[in-house]
């Protein structure tokens, strides 16, 4: 494996958790920034009001693209696994 090849597949890789991560970032940003809002107009300062609908928000967001997350990570890791068994035994 060169040098180019292991850099092409940590590219991939960083593409890859991107990818996967950003539906859980983007709704949490705005989860929080929602709660963020209420807090400032309520002056309510409690960090446990802001616990609960992130939590929930999280499940919804498993819930809805836990599936395509998990293929993603799965075509990852078999695209991976192929790769280094084309290596082959003392490469």
């Amino acid at each position: 494996m060169t040098i180019a090849h292991a850099l092409d597949w940590m590219q991939r890789m960083l593409w890859t958790a991107a990818l996967v991560g950003s539906p859980a970032v983007i709704v949490l940003v705005l989860v929080g920034i929602t709660i963020s809002i209420g807090q400032a107009a309520t002056q309510i300062n409690d960090s446990a009001v802001g616990f609960a609908p992130k939590v929930l928000a999280m499940l919804v967001v498993l819930v809805v693209w836990g599936e395509w997350m998990f293929l993603r990570l799965r075509d990852f890791a078999v695209a991976a696994m192929h790769a280094m068994a084309a290596l082959g035994p003392g490469a």
